[in-house]
């Protein structure tokens, strides 16, 4: 239990409005974005600025108090759920100023309490691009995103989060200050421990200024839709635009039950007896060979099964595609009332397997999945439609899970390709690494958090 005389210390620190202490406001960090059961932690602390922050972690080691970092929440790995031993929870929401934007050196340094769609927004002002574009984008931060190397639409092309660190500063378990990375192009100064926070899930260390790469924006870019009557078909596609040496900006599947689930949720248009639709998207720096690589898009589409190829006319179309795309989750949430959504994925040559083996997986088990995802970089979201509280369903969920997960790791794949391990993923995490693995990144955490109170419990377990 935390003592009267420690909330004080921590209410003097960050200000009582800060400390929050109720069982309501407790309650609403009890949970996060994964079906797994909601923790309440014992307080949830709100620093605001560097230096709070800093001495907060240092407060909670020094009265081994487990501490759960956490920005928006919308994580799907239960990395942000409290541990169940008198836990604290750190906001970071406080922390979200953007400290520069450098269009020279083409960086940014950045709070972690950040939201991601205004970071790239305030970047796109200044004429530059920040890629990384996760589903959440709109309430997700950049802490978060880098906590969990988020990934998103453009992944593909573009690449995932750790593709754009340059730099984390962060204070570790005693609540030192660790600089790590920098704003130069090169820097191999030392060991590469920015990119060793990157993915970490807060169990190294609690971010507090992150350094960022921008690039140019594209020039131009065309958008279109392909539909197809044959759920293979379109997956084959996938690989086929691939193989021909196209690297689209965006390549994302979704099959019936999920645009169907969508058209009802946006009313899109969307062509709702189609098996399966591909929405893709070419850019470029030049407007001639985005329109050469999009023409050759629509041939190979054609020339694998696609009955129909819609170019989007303009930037409005363009942006409804984008829309109902990135309502594919809360169209399929609002069907039952629990969503088991996950990220198993695969080389992109396997996507047609994979989309076979989920399709007998649903009929096996008796289950509504919908399938959407980044199918270009072989990443899809199977999601599970249920009702927890139906315990004999739920039980064939959980065995759907674990088919799913075996059938992409036999097929070369990773459990997460953006969602993060957390606690949902972890009981897999030997099957895709080694126990020699697993080891040895518990060495590593009881090196750097020796009392083992930054995020216990998460990815490595133990």
């Amino acid at each position: 239990m935390i003592s009267t005389s420690l909330l004080t210390e921590f209410q003097n620190l960050l200000g009582k409005d800060n400390v929050l202490e109720s069982e309501s406001d407790r309650h609403a960090y009890s949970y996060d974005a994964a079906v797994l059961d909601a923790v309440v932690p014992e307080l949830v602390l709100r620093p605001t600025n560097s230096e709070q922050l800093g001495k907060t972690v240092a407060l909670c080691n020094e009265n081994k108090l487990p501490m759960t970092v956490r920005g928006a929440g919308t994580n799907l790995s239960g990395g942000t759920i409290p541990t169940k031993e008198h836990g604290v929870v750190i906001l970071t929401n406080g922390l979200n100023k953007i400290l520069e934007i450098n269009e020279q050196d083409l960086y940014a340094v950045v709070e972690p309490g950040v939201v991601t769609a205004k970071f790239a927004a305030e970047v796109a002002k200044r004429g530059l691009f920040y890629p990384p574009d996760p589903g959440s984008q709109a309430v997700s931060t950049l802490g978060g995103n880098v906590a969990e190397n988020a990934g998103g639409l453009r992944g593909l092309k573009y690449g995932v989060t750790k593709d754009y660190v340059m730099g984390v500063n962060f204070w570790n378990a005693e609540g030192e200050y660790v600089k790590s990375g920098g704003k130069t192009v090169k820097c191999v100064t030392g060991l590469n421990i920015a990119q060793l926070m990157v993915g970490s899930e807060g169990t190294l260390g609690v971010y507090d200024q992150i350094i960022l790469k921008l690039v140019p924006p594209p020039v131009a870019s065309k958008a279109m839709l392909a539909e197809f009557d044959d759920i293979n078909k379109a997956s084959e596609t996938v690989a086929a635009i691939i193989a021909n040496k196209i690297v689209p900006c965006t390549l994302e599947l979704l099959d019936n039950a999920t645009i169907n689930l969508v058209d009802d949720f946006t009313k899109a248009g969307l062509p709702r007896d189609a098996a399966a639709i591909l929405l893709i998207e070419v850019d470029g720096g030049h407007i001639a060979l985005v329109e050469d690589d999009a023409e050759k898009v629509v041939e190979i589409c054609k020339k694998n099964g696609a009955r129909r190829v819609q170019m989007a006319k303009d930037a409005a179309e363009k942006n409804k595609l984008w829309e109902a795309r990135r309502n594919a989750l809360p169209a399929l949430a609002r069907a039952r009332p629990t969503t088991v959504l996950e990220d198993a994925t695969v080389p992109r040559s396997q996507i047609p397997a994979m989309i076979k083996a989920i399709n007998d997986i649903a009929s096996k088990y008796k289950l509504q999945i919908g399938t959407f995802g980044h199918a270009g970089d072989g990443n899809l979201h199977p999601t599970i439609l249920t009702d927890k509280r139906d315990k004999e369903e739920f039980h064939r969920v959980e065995l759907a899970v674990d088919e799913i997960f075996d059938v992409a790791l036999s097929l070369g794949g990773t459990l997460s390709g953006e969602h993060g391990i957390g606690t949902a993923k972890s009981k897999w995490l030997e099957k895709e690494t080694s126990k020699a693995t697993i080891i040895y990144s518990r060495r590593l955490k009881k090196a750097v958090d020796p009392n083992y109170l930054l995020n216990p419990g998460k990815i490595i377990g133990g």
